[in-house]
């Protein structure tokens, strides 16, 4: 007697059908080892001669409680000699964001301490050497040098070129909101991931939107490498995972991207920190 429904169960289901410890999909690593804050006290071996530096210290401390949003205050480390500048690098550290500024008048460093918002600034022109301490959401110096005054984007000229796609309908895009943008609009993200682009389509953008005067490392959660490009408050922001597989490739219109900087409630909490590491070691 036929059965009225077959019974025999389809190819590739049920037990044995899959590989043992495997489910079949390829997964894109995450990031991992995110970066914590931990604090350090630093060595004091001769409690008079580390009362400079403890004085510098409770300086950035006051500043980070005055300081206002869109503002920065600058302390210059010239003032205090080399066991007092290393004490206080020594208990700043380094923290998450990195900056390099490139421009006429010289080569910039500057690196975020532990301590979110308060800023190592090296170099410039007058004097290559000379070093402070920035205290604010990001160093001022840095945007100042980010764009040149004027840079064409050259829209018209990205459609001629072969295997470019959708370059110029973003250039335009991009080239209107920069043109209209107010200081301290909101930002303006286009996800160049999800759009349908081409590698031709990016070398076209990469080279009409040209190159500016700050590179901005954060390495917090992976790594994040932000660009300024030619054009004013327009950048290119790219977030790798912990394999250096980029993720997630973006362009803002913008003063500086958020992830770069540190927020009014990371200033605040940076200040209760150096506080309690000066009642430690004062």
């Amino acid at each position: 007697m036929a059965l009225p429904y077959a019974t025999v169960p389809p190819l590739g289901y049920g037990p044995g059908s899959q590989p043992d410890g495997e489910d079949g999909l390829a997964y894109m690593p995450m990031p991992s080892g995110m970066r914590t804050y931990e604090a350090h006290l630093p060595e004091i071996e001769n409690a008079e001669r580390a009362l400079p530096a403890i004085a510098f210290l409770k300086a950035i401390q006051e500043a980070l409680t005055r300081v206002q949003p869109g503002e920065t205050t600058a302390l210059p480390l010239e003032g205090l000699e080399a066991g007092a500048r290393a004490l206080v690098a020594e208990t700043l550290g380094e923290g998450e964001v990195a900056v390099l500024v490139q421009s006429p008048g010289g080569r910039i460093e500057i690196q975020e301490a532990t301590l979110a918002g308060v800023w190592r600034v090296r170099g410039g022109a007058a004097q290559p050497g000379r070093e402070r301490v920035e205290i604010g959401a990001f160093p001022r110096g840095a945007l100042i040098r980010a764009f040149p005054r004027e840079w064409p984007v050259d829209v018209d000229g990205a459609a001629r070129l072969p295997g470019v796609v959708n370059a110029p309908a973003i250039l335009a895009e991009i080239v209107h909101k920069s043109r209209e943008r107010r200081t301290d609009a909101l930002p303006h993200v286009i996800n160049l991931t999800l759009l349908p682009v081409t590698p031709e389509d990016i070398a076209a953008l990469e080279s009409r939107l040209g190159q500016g005067g700050v590179v901005i490392l954060s390495r917090g959660y992976g790594n994040c490498r932000i660009e300024a490009t030619a054009l004013r408050d327009v950048w290119r922001v790219r977030y790798f995972n912990s394999s250096d597989t980029l993720i997630l490739d973006t362009i803002e219109i913008v003063d500086v991207p958020a992830v770069a900087c540190a927020a009014p409630e990371d200033l605040a909490d940076s200040a209760e920190r150096l506080l309690d590491i000066l009642e430690t070691v004062g």
